[in-house]
Parts: structure tokens; C-alpha cells; sequence
């Protein structure tokens, strides 16, 4: 998946910060989506648009934070 904006990290790094709580809550905090930068970001600081990309592994990584659970 190309992003939208070259601020957000790789893809490829994406699993590894889902695993990172300060990378996370510093999405969330800023409100900025890990991968491409949008707001409207969800518990695992992933907007709807990337959110509906993820593979297996990545989501269930972002389902472990949407259910509370954390990494």
C-alpha cells in the first residue's frame, strides 16, 4: 500500500509499533494516523482508510489495542 503522506512510518515497520506504547499513545495523543497521518484515529492510533488494509498479523496486533488490551 503506497501512503498518502511520507510522514507516517513504512508499512513495513508497522507491526513492530503496534507493539510500541509510546508510538501508539503518541498517535492517539496527536490524534495523526501511524501510517498515513489522517486524524479520526482509533485505540491503536489507525485511521479507518489504513485500518481496513491491515493484513492478519497487523490486525490482530490493532485488535488487541481496540479491545483494551494493549500490546
Amino acid at each position: 500500500m503506497d501512503r498518502q503522506n511520507s510522514e507516517g512510518i513504512p508499512r513495513s515497520e508497522l507491526a513492530y509499533a503496534l507493539t510500541n506504547r509510546k508510538t501508539v499513545m503518541f498517535a492517539r495523543n496527536s490524534d495523526s494516523c501511524l501510517l498515513c497521518c489522517r486524524h479520526n484515529v482509533n485505540e491503536a492510533g489507525i485511521c479507518y482508510w489504513c485500518y481496513a488494509t491491515l493484513d492478519e498479523p497487523e490486525l490482530k496486533l490493532a485488535i488487541r489495542w481496540t479491545s483494551g488490551v494493549g500490546p
